[in-house]
Protein backbone atom coordinates (compact mmCIF):
# COMPACT_ATOMS: atom_id res chain seq x y z
CA UNK A 1 0.00 0.00 0.00
CA UNK A 2 1.37 3.35 -0.88
CA UNK A 3 1.20 5.23 2.52
CA UNK A 4 1.62 8.86 0.50
CA UNK A 5 -1.25 8.56 -1.50
CA UNK A 6 -3.92 9.62 0.34
CA UNK A 7 -2.61 12.98 1.76
CA UNK A 8 -2.30 14.70 -1.22
CA UNK A 9 -5.75 15.80 -2.22
CA UNK A 10 -5.26 15.68 -5.94
CA UNK A 11 -7.62 12.47 -7.42
CA UNK A 12 -5.41 9.71 -8.77
CA UNK A 13 -6.08 9.94 -13.09
CA UNK A 14 -7.57 6.07 -12.92
CA UNK A 15 -10.55 7.41 -10.21
CA UNK A 16 -11.18 10.81 -12.25
CA UNK A 17 -13.69 9.72 -14.00
CA UNK A 18 -15.41 7.68 -11.51
CA UNK A 19 -15.46 10.63 -9.10
CA UNK A 20 -16.65 12.67 -11.46
CA UNK A 21 -19.90 10.34 -11.99
CA UNK A 22 -20.22 10.19 -7.96
CA UNK A 23 -19.52 13.81 -6.91
CA UNK A 24 -22.08 15.66 -9.10
CA UNK A 25 -24.05 17.13 -6.95
CA UNK A 26 -25.90 19.93 -8.43
CA UNK A 27 -28.46 20.41 -11.51
CA UNK A 28 -27.22 22.93 -14.13
CA UNK A 29 -27.76 25.18 -17.00
CA UNK A 30 -25.07 26.01 -20.28
CA UNK A 31 -23.24 28.94 -19.37
CA UNK A 32 -25.07 31.09 -21.91
CA UNK A 33 -28.34 31.01 -20.17
CA UNK A 34 -26.61 32.86 -16.93
CA UNK A 35 -27.81 36.46 -16.97
CA UNK A 36 -25.14 39.36 -17.19
CA UNK A 37 -24.67 41.11 -13.85
CA UNK A 38 -25.45 44.36 -13.90
CA UNK A 39 -24.62 45.71 -10.64
CA UNK A 40 -21.66 48.05 -9.52
CA UNK A 41 -18.56 46.52 -8.78
CA UNK A 42 -15.30 48.29 -9.08
CA UNK A 43 -15.46 52.13 -9.77
CA UNK A 44 -11.84 52.09 -11.09
CA UNK A 45 -11.16 53.96 -14.50
CA UNK A 46 -8.28 52.25 -15.64
CA UNK A 47 -8.43 52.05 -19.63
CA UNK A 48 -8.43 48.66 -20.80
CA UNK A 49 -8.79 49.10 -24.51
CA UNK A 50 -9.78 52.17 -26.81
CA UNK A 51 -11.98 51.24 -30.25
CA UNK A 52 -13.08 54.02 -32.42
CA UNK A 53 -11.74 56.74 -30.04
CA UNK A 54 -14.45 55.14 -27.39
CA UNK A 55 -12.62 53.97 -24.07
CA UNK A 56 -13.16 51.04 -22.34
CA UNK A 57 -12.91 50.71 -18.63
CA UNK A 58 -12.04 47.99 -16.08
CA UNK A 59 -15.25 49.64 -14.39
CA UNK A 60 -17.25 49.14 -17.53
CA UNK A 61 -15.83 45.50 -17.93
CA UNK A 62 -16.04 44.31 -13.97
CA UNK A 63 -19.92 45.15 -14.17
CA UNK A 64 -20.43 43.52 -17.22
CA UNK A 65 -18.58 40.35 -16.24
CA UNK A 66 -19.29 41.09 -12.40
CA UNK A 67 -21.05 36.91 -11.90
CA UNK A 68 -18.38 35.40 -13.70
CA UNK A 69 -15.81 37.51 -11.76
CA UNK A 70 -17.32 36.52 -8.42
CA UNK A 71 -16.99 32.90 -9.82
CA UNK A 72 -13.16 32.95 -10.66
CA UNK A 73 -12.73 35.22 -7.04
CA UNK A 74 -14.60 31.93 -5.35
CA UNK A 75 -12.72 29.37 -6.91
CA UNK A 76 -9.06 31.25 -6.00
CA UNK A 77 -10.17 31.16 -2.24
CA UNK A 78 -11.32 27.52 -2.85
CA UNK A 79 -8.05 26.44 -3.81
CA UNK A 80 -5.68 28.63 -1.48
CA UNK A 81 -7.93 26.82 1.11
CA UNK A 82 -7.35 23.76 -0.18
CA UNK A 83 -3.65 24.33 -0.37
CA UNK A 84 -3.31 25.43 3.28
CA UNK A 85 -4.94 22.39 4.62
CA UNK A 86 -3.26 20.09 2.68
CA UNK A 87 0.11 22.14 4.15
CA UNK A 88 -1.22 22.02 7.56
CA UNK A 89 -2.05 18.43 7.63
CA UNK A 90 1.31 17.48 6.05
CA UNK A 91 3.37 19.86 8.91
CA UNK A 92 1.00 18.66 11.61
CA UNK A 93 2.14 14.98 10.84
CA UNK A 94 5.51 15.44 9.99
CA UNK A 95 5.62 17.33 13.62
CA UNK A 96 4.04 14.27 15.70
CA UNK A 97 5.90 12.09 13.60
CA UNK A 98 9.03 13.91 15.03
CA UNK A 99 7.94 14.37 18.30
CA UNK A 100 7.54 10.39 18.71
CA UNK A 101 11.03 9.88 17.16
CA UNK A 102 9.74 8.40 14.07
CA UNK A 103 9.62 8.53 10.46
CA UNK A 104 6.36 10.00 8.55
CA UNK A 105 5.93 7.14 6.89
CA UNK A 106 6.34 4.63 10.25
CA UNK A 107 3.59 6.90 11.46
CA UNK A 108 0.74 6.82 8.78
CA UNK A 109 1.24 2.79 9.00
CA UNK A 110 0.34 2.94 12.57
CA UNK A 111 -1.98 5.48 13.01
CA UNK A 112 -3.87 5.08 9.44
CA UNK A 113 -3.28 2.10 7.53
CA UNK A 114 -3.06 -0.15 9.93
CA UNK A 115 -6.47 1.29 11.24
CA UNK A 116 -8.29 0.66 7.33
CA UNK A 117 -9.13 -2.63 5.97
CA UNK A 118 -8.76 -3.08 2.19
CA UNK A 119 -12.34 -3.33 0.70
CA UNK A 120 -13.85 -6.35 0.24
CA UNK A 121 -15.45 -8.00 -3.12
CA UNK A 122 -18.59 -7.70 -0.85
CA UNK A 123 -18.19 -4.17 -0.16
CA UNK A 124 -17.53 -3.64 -4.34
CA UNK A 125 -20.78 -5.39 -5.13
CA UNK A 126 -22.69 -3.34 -2.84
CA UNK A 127 -20.98 -0.05 -3.95
CA UNK A 128 -21.43 -1.07 -6.99
CA UNK A 129 -25.10 -1.89 -7.21
CA UNK A 130 -26.41 1.30 -5.46
CA UNK A 131 -24.76 3.44 -8.06
CA UNK A 132 -25.05 1.33 -11.02
CA UNK A 133 -27.79 3.98 -12.62
CA UNK A 134 -24.85 6.82 -12.43
CA UNK A 135 -21.74 4.42 -13.26
CA UNK A 136 -23.50 3.10 -16.53
CA UNK A 137 -20.49 0.47 -17.24
CA UNK A 138 -20.33 -3.02 -16.13
CA UNK A 139 -18.58 -4.02 -12.99
CA UNK A 140 -16.13 -5.79 -14.30
CA UNK A 141 -14.87 -2.46 -15.81
CA UNK A 142 -14.82 -0.47 -12.97
CA UNK A 143 -14.28 -2.69 -10.16
CA UNK A 144 -10.66 -2.05 -9.68
CA UNK A 145 -11.56 1.83 -9.91
CA UNK A 146 -14.20 1.74 -6.90
CA UNK A 147 -11.89 -0.62 -4.76
CA UNK A 148 -9.02 1.97 -4.83
CA UNK A 149 -11.51 4.65 -4.75
CA UNK A 150 -13.24 3.02 -0.77
CA UNK A 151 -9.57 2.44 0.00
CA UNK A 152 -8.46 6.30 -0.56
CA UNK A 153 -11.67 7.09 0.89
CA UNK A 154 -11.13 4.74 4.41
CA UNK A 155 -7.62 5.99 4.11
CA UNK A 156 -8.81 9.69 3.77
CA UNK A 157 -11.15 9.51 6.63
CA UNK A 158 -8.60 7.89 9.45
CA UNK A 159 -6.17 10.42 8.16
CA UNK A 160 -8.45 13.62 8.26
CA UNK A 161 -9.40 12.16 11.91
CA UNK A 162 -5.22 12.21 12.97
CA UNK A 163 -5.08 15.73 11.48
CA UNK A 164 -8.15 16.91 13.62
CA UNK A 165 -6.88 15.67 16.49
CA UNK A 166 -3.38 16.72 16.07
CA UNK A 167 -5.22 20.57 15.45
CA UNK A 168 -6.65 19.60 18.29
CA UNK A 169 -3.53 19.04 20.27
CA UNK A 170 -1.00 21.60 18.49
CA UNK A 171 -3.13 24.60 18.00
CA UNK A 172 -4.73 25.67 14.64
CA UNK A 173 -6.36 28.73 13.42
CA UNK A 174 -7.51 29.70 10.01
CA UNK A 175 -6.42 33.38 9.21
CA UNK A 176 -7.90 33.06 5.45
CA UNK A 177 -11.04 35.73 5.71
CA UNK A 178 -13.68 33.39 3.28
CA UNK A 179 -15.01 35.43 0.34
CA UNK A 180 -18.83 36.77 1.23
CA UNK A 181 -21.26 38.23 -0.95
CA UNK A 182 -24.34 40.01 0.11
CA UNK A 183 -27.48 38.48 -0.58
CA UNK A 184 -31.18 39.83 0.90
CA UNK A 185 -32.61 37.34 2.65
CA UNK A 186 -35.64 39.43 4.08
CA UNK A 187 -38.99 39.09 2.57
CA UNK A 188 -38.61 36.02 1.37
CA UNK A 189 -39.87 32.74 2.83
CA UNK A 190 -38.16 31.21 5.61
CA UNK A 191 -37.52 29.65 8.93
CA UNK A 192 -36.14 30.32 12.03
CA UNK A 193 -35.53 33.69 13.72
CA UNK A 194 -34.43 36.60 11.89
CA UNK A 195 -32.05 37.41 14.53
CA UNK A 196 -30.15 34.26 14.08
CA UNK A 197 -26.34 34.52 13.58
CA UNK A 198 -25.96 32.38 11.08
CA UNK A 199 -28.62 32.85 7.19
CA UNK A 200 -28.66 30.03 5.04
CA UNK A 201 -30.13 31.45 1.69
CA UNK A 202 -30.94 28.84 -0.58
CA UNK A 203 -31.55 29.25 -4.68
CA UNK A 204 -33.65 26.12 -5.48
CA UNK A 205 -35.48 24.48 -8.23
CA UNK A 206 -38.19 22.43 -7.10
CA UNK A 207 -37.75 19.97 -9.89
CA UNK A 208 -34.30 19.50 -9.68
CA UNK A 209 -32.89 15.82 -7.55
CA UNK A 210 -30.06 17.43 -6.02
CA UNK A 211 -32.53 19.79 -4.36
CA UNK A 212 -34.76 16.89 -2.72
CA UNK A 213 -31.58 15.60 -2.16
CA UNK A 214 -29.87 17.91 -0.20
CA UNK A 215 -33.19 18.68 1.96
CA UNK A 216 -32.76 15.93 4.65
CA UNK A 217 -28.91 17.39 5.35
CA UNK A 218 -30.75 21.22 5.84
CA UNK A 219 -33.34 19.67 8.14
CA UNK A 220 -30.44 18.29 10.20
CA UNK A 221 -28.72 21.59 10.63
CA UNK A 222 -31.67 23.21 11.44
CA UNK A 223 -32.50 20.55 14.22
CA UNK A 224 -29.23 20.54 15.54
CA UNK A 225 -28.30 24.17 15.43
CA UNK A 226 -31.98 25.48 16.47
CA UNK A 227 -32.88 29.05 16.90
CA UNK A 228 -28.91 29.59 16.08
CA UNK A 229 -30.32 29.25 11.98
CA UNK A 230 -32.22 30.78 9.82
CA UNK A 231 -33.32 29.12 6.56
CA UNK A 232 -34.29 31.32 3.79
CA UNK A 233 -35.29 30.00 0.39
CA UNK A 234 -35.11 31.79 -2.79
CA UNK A 235 -36.48 30.86 -6.52
CA UNK A 236 -34.11 29.38 -9.04
CA UNK A 237 -36.08 27.33 -11.57
CA UNK A 238 -34.14 26.28 -14.29
CA UNK A 239 -35.41 25.85 -18.08
CA UNK A 240 -34.39 22.35 -18.73
CA UNK A 241 -37.17 22.08 -15.98
CA UNK A 242 -40.23 21.68 -18.07
CA UNK A 243 -42.68 22.25 -14.68
CA UNK A 244 -40.21 24.33 -12.23
CA UNK A 245 -41.70 28.09 -13.04
CA UNK A 246 -45.13 27.02 -11.85
CA UNK A 247 -44.15 25.08 -9.07
CA UNK A 248 -42.11 27.42 -7.73
CA UNK A 249 -44.85 30.68 -8.52
CA UNK A 250 -46.91 27.37 -6.76
CA UNK A 251 -44.55 27.85 -3.79
CA UNK A 252 -45.95 31.67 -3.70
CA UNK A 253 -49.25 31.00 -3.77
CA UNK A 254 -49.26 28.44 -0.98
CA UNK A 255 -46.99 31.23 0.81
CA UNK A 256 -49.55 33.73 0.58
CA UNK A 257 -52.03 31.49 2.70
CA UNK A 258 -49.57 30.78 5.15
CA UNK A 259 -48.77 26.92 3.73
CA UNK A 260 -44.93 27.54 2.04
CA UNK A 261 -43.00 24.93 3.90
CA UNK A 262 -46.01 22.72 3.63
CA UNK A 263 -46.20 22.84 -0.15
CA UNK A 264 -42.39 23.13 -0.56
CA UNK A 265 -41.87 19.40 0.97
CA UNK A 266 -45.41 18.07 -0.55
CA UNK A 267 -43.24 19.08 -4.37
CA UNK A 268 -40.28 17.65 -3.36
CA UNK A 269 -41.44 14.95 -2.55
CA UNK A 270 -43.59 13.89 -5.24
CA UNK A 271 -41.14 15.68 -7.95
CA UNK A 272 -42.65 13.41 -10.57
CA UNK A 273 -46.03 15.16 -10.18
CA UNK A 274 -46.12 19.10 -10.62
CA UNK A 275 -47.81 19.48 -13.65
CA UNK A 276 -50.57 22.80 -12.81
CA UNK A 277 -53.21 20.46 -12.24
CA UNK A 278 -51.48 18.59 -10.21
CA UNK A 279 -50.29 21.50 -7.89
CA UNK A 280 -53.87 22.60 -7.49
CA UNK A 281 -54.61 18.95 -5.98
CA UNK A 282 -51.71 19.30 -3.74
CA UNK A 283 -52.98 22.58 -2.36
CA UNK A 284 -56.24 21.21 -2.20
CA UNK A 285 -55.02 18.20 0.54
CA UNK A 286 -52.90 21.15 1.96
CA UNK A 287 -56.19 22.25 3.36
CA UNK A 288 -55.58 25.43 1.15
CA UNK A 289 -58.71 27.72 0.15
CA UNK A 290 -58.61 25.89 -3.20
CA UNK A 291 -60.50 29.00 -5.38
CA UNK A 292 -57.71 31.48 -3.92
CA UNK A 293 -54.62 29.29 -4.80
CA UNK A 294 -56.08 28.31 -8.03
CA UNK A 295 -56.85 32.00 -9.12
CA UNK A 296 -53.04 33.10 -8.10
CA UNK A 297 -51.86 30.02 -9.99
CA UNK A 298 -53.75 31.19 -12.85
CA UNK A 299 -53.13 34.48 -12.68
CA UNK A 300 -49.00 33.74 -12.84
CA UNK A 301 -49.44 36.20 -9.47
CA UNK A 302 -46.02 35.31 -8.79
CA UNK A 303 -43.98 34.68 -11.95
CA UNK A 304 -42.07 38.30 -11.89
CA UNK A 305 -41.11 37.35 -8.43
CA UNK A 306 -39.75 33.97 -9.18
CA UNK A 307 -37.99 35.90 -12.23
CA UNK A 308 -36.48 38.64 -9.87
CA UNK A 309 -34.73 36.01 -7.95
CA UNK A 310 -33.88 33.60 -11.11
CA UNK A 311 -31.66 37.11 -12.09
CA UNK A 312 -30.40 37.85 -8.68
CA UNK A 313 -29.05 34.20 -8.29
CA UNK A 314 -27.50 34.72 -11.61
CA UNK A 315 -25.80 38.12 -10.77
CA UNK A 316 -24.59 36.58 -7.85
CA UNK A 317 -22.92 33.43 -9.52
CA UNK A 318 -25.71 31.38 -9.09
CA UNK A 319 -25.81 28.58 -12.35
CA UNK A 320 -27.20 25.36 -11.04
CA UNK A 321 -29.29 24.36 -8.34
CA UNK A 322 -28.92 24.00 -5.27
CA UNK A 323 -26.80 26.81 -4.37
CA UNK A 324 -26.45 28.32 -0.68
CA UNK A 325 -25.35 31.16 0.93
CA UNK A 326 -24.31 30.68 3.91
CA UNK A 327 -23.32 34.26 5.91
CA UNK A 328 -22.45 35.22 2.04
CA UNK A 329 -20.21 32.17 1.93
CA UNK A 330 -21.08 30.42 -1.17
CA UNK A 331 -21.76 26.01 -1.33
CA UNK A 332 -22.43 24.36 -4.50
CA UNK A 333 -24.46 21.66 -4.89
CA UNK A 334 -25.91 19.01 -2.66
CA UNK A 335 -23.93 19.45 0.14
CA UNK A 336 -23.81 16.76 2.80
CA UNK A 337 -24.74 17.47 6.53
CA UNK A 338 -21.06 17.56 7.85
CA UNK A 339 -20.09 20.12 4.83
CA UNK A 340 -22.49 22.54 5.54
CA UNK A 341 -22.81 22.40 9.70
CA UNK A 342 -18.83 22.50 9.57
CA UNK A 343 -19.58 25.96 8.14
CA UNK A 344 -22.23 27.04 10.22
CA UNK A 345 -20.03 26.33 13.12
CA UNK A 346 -17.24 28.32 11.50
CA UNK A 347 -19.55 31.19 11.41
CA UNK A 348 -20.71 30.51 15.19
CA UNK A 349 -17.31 30.57 16.28
CA UNK A 350 -16.77 34.05 14.15
CA UNK A 351 -19.79 35.56 15.79
CA UNK A 352 -18.75 34.35 19.39
CA UNK A 353 -15.01 36.31 19.17
CA UNK A 354 -17.05 39.13 17.85
CA UNK A 355 -19.49 39.67 20.38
Amino acid sequence: MNNMRYIKTVTAPALLGLTWILMTTACSVPEAAVYADRGQEDSSAEVLAVAGGIEVTEAEVSELMAAELRQVEQQRYDLLKQGVEQLVAERLLELEAKQRDMTLEELIAEEVEAKVAEPTDQDVDAFYEERQARIRQPKEEVAGQIRDFLLSQRLGQVNAELVAELKKEHGYELLLAPIRVAVAADGFPAKGPADAPVTIVEFSDFECPYCARVNPALEQVMTKFGDQVRLVFRQFPLNIHANAQKAAEASLCANDQGKFWEMHDAMFKEQRSLGVEQLKEKAARLDMDPAAFNECLDSSRHAEAVIADLQTGSELGVSGTPAFFVNGRFMSGAQPYDAIAKVVEEELEIHKKGS
